[in-house]
C-alpha cells in the first residue's frame, strides 16, 4: 500500500496536467502560477529548514568516527576518518558529498549459519547512488540552455560530451540512461528486499516516482512526442525573467513534465531529499574530533555552584585523617 498510494498520486498528477494542457484557460495555471508558486515555496521551505538546523544547539563535538584518534606520537592518527584539523574536515566532507564514502562501508546486514550477523558493503547501492546523483547533476547543467541566452560554451560543451555516442537522431544523451537505470535499481531495490520494503514509507516512493515520471516525460519528448524546443525555451525564459509567457507550441507532454518539476521542488524542502543542504550542517560530519586536546564546555549550561575537591577536603578533613583516608594536604 504505502507503495501503491503515490504511485497514484504521481499518475493523477500526470492525467490532470495533460488534461489541463488541452485546456487554453488552465495551460498559464499550469505553466506560470503552480511553477512560480512551487519556486516560493522551495525557496521559503530551504531557508526554514536551513535556519532551523543552524540555530540548534551544537553544545559538544560529537563526529562520527571510525578511526584512530589523535593521541600519542607513536599512535598513528587516522586523519580523514578522525579529523583533527579542518583540513581533515574538509577532505572528509569533500569525500562524503563527491563519492558517498560512508555509503561504500557498512549498509548491508545478513544473518548467515551459526547465526552469525554479518555487516559487509553494498557495493550496488553505493554505484546506483553515485550514478544517479552525478547522473542529475549533468542534467540539470544541461537543462541551462533553455534558461540562458545566449547559451554558455561550457554548457554546450557539457552537451556535446554526454551524447558523444551519437545514437539516434536526435542524440542519446549517456545520462539519460544512467539516470533512469539508477532510478529503477532503487526502486527495484525498495520493492524486492522485505526488510526494506517494511521499513519504506510512501514520502520514499513519492520522490522516486516523480524523478521516474520527470526522466520519462523528458526521453519522451526529445525522443517519440514531437516537441517545438524554441516554445519550450521562451517559456522557460519568460519564467526565470519575471515576463511569463505559455507559447501556442507548448504541448500538454511539456506541461506534464513542468508540472512534475514544481511538484517535486515544492515538496523537497519536506522530504528526506534536503539531506542536500542537511549534510552541510550535520554536526556528526562538520567537526574535528578535538575531544581530547581541548576541553569544550557546553556554552549553553546554567551556572551553578561548584565544590572544588580542595573545597571538600578542607570541610571533611577531620573525619576524613579519622577514618585513616590520605590528604592532598597534610
Amino acid at each position: 500500500m504505502s507503495a501503491l498510494a503515490p504511485l497514484a498520486l504521481v499518475l493523477l498528477l500526470a492525467g490532470l496536467a495533460l488534461a489541463g494542457g488541452q485546456f487554453s484557460g488552465l495551460r498559464p495555471v499550469l505553466g506560470v502560477l503552480l511553477p512560480y508558486a512551487a519556486f516560493v515555496t522551495f525557496l521559503l521551505g530551504v531557508c526554514h529548514r536551513i535556519l532551523v538546523w543552524v540555530r540548534a544547539p551544537v553544545p559538544f563535538r560529537i563526529p562520527t568516527t571510525c578511526g584512530q584518534q589523535r593521541s600519542l606520537p607513536w599512535i598513528r592518527q587516522s586523519r580523514i576518518e578522525n579529523p583533527s584539523s579542518t583540513a581533515g574536515v574538509v577532505a572528509r566532507m569533500a569525500l562524503e558529498v563527491c563519492l558517498f564514502r560512508s555509503l561504500l562501508r557498512g549498509s548491508r546486514a545478513e544473518l548467515r549459519e551459526g547465526p552469525r550477523l554479518v555487516y559487509a558493503d553494498d557495493r550496488l547501492l553505493w554505484l546506483a547512488a553515485l550514478a544517479f546523483h552525478w547522473s542529475l547533476l549533468v542534467v540539470v547543467l544541461r537543462h541551462l540552455r533553455f534558461v540562458l541566452e545566449p547559451v554558455p560554451a561550457a554548457i554546450r560543451t557539457l552537451a556535446a560530451v554526454d551524447g558523444f555516442f551519437q545514437l539516434g537522431a536526435p542524440g542519446l544523451y549517456a545520462t539519460d540512461v544512467v539516470l533512469v537505470a539508477a532510478l529503477g535499481y532503487l526502486l527495484w531495490r525498495r520493492l524486492a528486499n522485505p526488510q526494506l520494503r517494511y521499513l519504506s514509507l510512501s514520502a520514499d516512493y513519492f520522490a522516486l516516482y516523480l524523478l521516474l515520471g520527470l526522466a520519462a516525460s523528458g526521453l519522451l519528448m526529445r525522443h517519440v512526442v514531437r516537441t517545438d524546443v524554441v516554445a519550450v525555451k521562451q517559456l522557460a525564459l519568460g519564467l526565470v525573467t519575471l515576463s511569463p509567457i505559455v507559447p501556442e507550441g507548448v504541448g500538454s507532454l511539456a506541461l506534464l513534465h513542468l508540472v512534475l518539476l514544481s511538484t517535486l521542488a515544492a515538496y523537497f524542502p519536506f522530504s528526506k531529499l534536503m539531506h542536500m543542504g542537511g549534510i552541510f550542517l550535520s554536526p556528526t560530519r562538520n567537526l574535528a574530533n578535538t575531544s581530547r586536546a581541548h576541553r569544550h564546555v557546553n556554552p549553553w549550561n546554567a551556572p551553578v555552584a561548584t565544590h572544588s575537591y580542595e573545597e571538600w577536603e578542607d570541610e571533611f578533613r577531620d573525619k576524613i585523617r579519622a577514618a585513616g583516608l590520605p590528604l592532598e594536604k597534610g
